[in-house]
């Protein structure tokens, strides 16, 4: 699973909650598709809060651009 992307690992979580949602799935299948799907929800999060880190806002003052830190809510 690590080499899925973001976006991979999110078309491929929307599929499987299509396929629990909408499929008739034995207990042994659910399950196995339920274990996969947390694996791509973490992963999925992962690359969020990565992404979240890295993301700074640019504001301008005095005509000048400056650079200022994204800070998330809870991180406070």
């Amino acid at each position: 699973m690590s080499d899925l992307n973001f976006e991979k690992a999110l078309i491929r979580l929307e599929e499987i909650v299509n396929k629990l949602e909408n499929e008739e799935l034995s207990l042994d299948e659910s399950l196995k598709a339920f274990e996969e799907g947390i694996g791509l929800y973490r992963l999925c999060s992962r690359e969020l809060s990565e992404a979240e880190k890295k993301v700074s806002l640019i504001m301008q003052e005095n005509g000048e651009f400056k650079e200022i830190p994204f800070e998330c809510e809870d991180e406070e």
